[in-house]
């Protein structure tokens, strides 16, 4: 499963989350050589090639919901509440705190 990453409206890269279970971003080739765009993250700082995780990526996870607003979006979705990824895709495409959005291909 793959998804769009955004940084204020701008396509920054890809997430993906592989058959395995591991996860990858990549930034997009022209986004990286355009100087003023920032990393996403400092933990995901630009460079060429992908970052690899064996889970979500903090960064992301942080973009996810906890407590009772995670409860209502799963029950509302119908979606396992363990099921980052697709919490992820489901929930962060706009209104989010910050400038970044991930959006399903």
């Amino acid at each position: 499963m793959k998804a769009g990453v955004y940084n204020n409206g701008i396509f920054a890269g890809v997430l993906e989350k592989r058959p395995d279970g591991t996860y990858s971003f990549e930034y997009d080739i022209v986004y990286l050589q355009n100087d003023k765009n920032p990393s996403i993250s400092l933990t995901l700082p630009k460079q060429f090639g992908k970052h690899e995780s064996e889970k979500l990526f903090a960064f992301f996870f942080g973009l996810l919901s906890e407590g009772v607003n995670k409860n209502i979006q799963c029950r509302l979705l119908k979606i396992d509440e363990h099921d980052y990824f697709g919490r992820l895709m489901l929930t962060a495409q706009e209104d989010n705190i910050g400038s970044i959005a991930v959006k399903p291909f």
